[in-house]
């Protein structure tokens, strides 16, 4: 499939965008962006270096003054064209999408180009709602406010596995509270967020309010976290990298946003819809070909539906069908590199020493040899601390313990560090409410696990990071707090100076 859209002719002029235009990188390294599909270059470009996270921070700085005096209603107004901006050129972002990732065109089509739309409207609804508290006299005659501002420049730093979604979830709520930002995108997948940045421009979205360099983690990204006149950080991306994130964020105080790594937990109580709940484990866990961290990737069973379950899910999971990501026929498209092809496909090889390979644990041939295709993984019978239950492994593979009473179930579901998403399947209300409740994640599906709502908050708990995407939450964590007080009466108060000072 070609919708006529040609990377190399659209980045001819480079992979960096400052300050309205587009500008090739300055480090002197280069690197391509490949179909994982094929593997094939797409487009070859020189990554940024530290002159031009300076040069992204400081267009970024110069726009805020500007950016932050106008109206909620201006902003509002620019970000709703945005919005339009987007849907017009929703088929060459899907294109793009799918072929930086090689995820299926229908899931750019279907879910993460019409999200990315209705993310940018929310935002632009939300950018006439920054409120502060109502005034009010606390303290005889003074009468208090708090005002919420915008923080100023922001630098924000995204993944692979969801780049145009990343994008808008790190830029939107910052610029419609008032804040400008440079985003820097995994060197992997650049295009998608870079024709964001293009778009915002198109739609009249102020120079410098979007900026974004496309560079190493440790020259560029490193940099933008460390730059002092970088106010906030956000990252999503691995546990690990968060901690060195917030290490180098700690030496100048920085605010700090952090969407991290997740293991979730998909229970499945003895009363629950087998059906439903064998296509909802299917569905969750090879969303994205499973690069997904919110994926459904450890099932919890209660014993007497464990053994129909197990089948019926290694079943569904033959039927799932590999191919083409511009096939509208494909339902699961390749890992985003050989190399991590290699690293899901060495998970599951040691856990053949310990666990039963239900279905999967191998990459096809034929047609996909050359793409970094793996096949849908089923494993049953490990332990609940082994590594494939314990660590992320970001492909698709999906794990299945059994559990006998609910209290171990909800136990087990709790028992990794992470917690950034669950869910929990029963007709049953008790049992949906305690599991809602003692659950441990930032949010508890029920009967489903995957979707997501721009009006509803996204952020974990424990080593999943905290701070929250979408919703009003995330708008408010790009703003900062003033009390504002000052005295009504119409001559000078002594009377608190002398309880200080005494009367002089």
């Amino acid at each position: 499939m070609s919708n006529g859209f040609q990377v190399q002719d659209r980045f001819a002029e480079g992979a960096q965008y400052i300050g309205g235009k587009l500008l090739p990188g300055t480090s002197g390294h280069h690197h391509e962006v490949v179909n994982p599909a094929t593997g094939r270059c797409v487009l070859r470009y020189e990554l940024a270096g530290a002159d031009d996270v300076d040069a992204a921070v400081a267009a970024a700085r110069a726009a805020f003054p500007g950016w932050s005096a106008a109206t909620p209603g201006e902003r509002s107004e620019a970000m709703h064209r945005f919005a339009a901006v987007l849907a017009e050129q929703a088929d060459d972002f899907a294109y793009a999408e799918s072929l930086q990732c090689g995820k299926p065109i229908k899931l750019s089509t279907e879910f993460d180009v019409p999200g990315t739309v209705d993310n940018a409207a929310f935002f632009a609804g939300a950018a006439r709602h920054l409120e502060g508290k109502a005034a009010a006299e606390y303290d005889g005659d003074h009468t208090s406010y708090v005002r919420r501002e915008a923080i100023g420049v922001v630098g924000s730093i995204a993944p692979w596995n969801y780049p145009l979604q990343m994008a808008a979830w790190k830029v939107l709520p910052a610029v419609a509270a008032g804040n400008t930002i440079v985003l820097k995108p995994a060197e992997l997948t650049p295009l998608t967020s870079l024709m964001f940045a293009q778009a915002a421009t198109e739609a009249g979205i102020p120079d410098g309010v979007i900026n974004i360099v496309t560079g190493a983690g440790k020259e560029a990204g490193e940099h933008l976290v460390g730059h002092p006149d970088v106010v906030m950080t956000s990252f999503t991306g691995s546990t690990a990298v968060g901690k060195r994130v917030a290490e180098i964020a700690t030496a100048t105080v920085k605010r700090l946003h952090l969407e991290l790594g997740g293991k979730a937990p998909f229970v499945v109580f003895d009363d629950a819809d087998l059906e439903a709940a064998v296509h909802g484990a299917v569905a969750g866990s090879l969303i994205n070909t499973g690069q997904d961290c919110t994926a459904a990737t450890r099932a919890y069973v209660q014993r007497p539906l464990y053994d129909a379950f197990v089948r019926d899910v290694a079943a569904l999971m033959d039927t799932v069908r590999l191919g083409d990501p511009f096939d509208p026929a494909t339902d699961l498209g390749p890992l985003i590199s050989h190399a991590q092809r290699d690293r899901v496909a060495a998970f599951v090889e040691r856990a053949r020493g310990y666990a039963r390979v239900v279905t999967g644990g191998e990459a096809p041939g034929g047609d996909l040899a050359d793409g970094a295709y793996y096949r849908p993984t089923l494993v049953a019978d490990a332990a609940q601390d082994s590594e494939i239950v314990q660590s992320e492994i970001f492909g698709p593979v999906l794990v299945v313990l059994p559990f006998d009473t609910d209290e171990e179930g909800i136990a087990l579901a709790n028992d990794t560090p992470y917690g950034l998403a669950a869910s929990a399947w029963t007709r049953d209300l008790y049992r949906a409410n305690r599991a809602t409740r003692e659950i441990q994640a930032g949010c508890v599906w029920v009967n489903d696990h995957i979707p997501i709502l721009s009006e509803m908050p996204h952020g974990g708990y424990k080593a999943s990071g905290f701070g929250k995407d979408m919703s009003a939450y995330s708008f408010e964590e790009y703003t900062q707090v003033k009390h504002v007080m000052y005295d009504n009466t119409a001559v000078a108060r002594k009377d608190w100076h002398r309880t200080i000072f005494g009367d002089r």
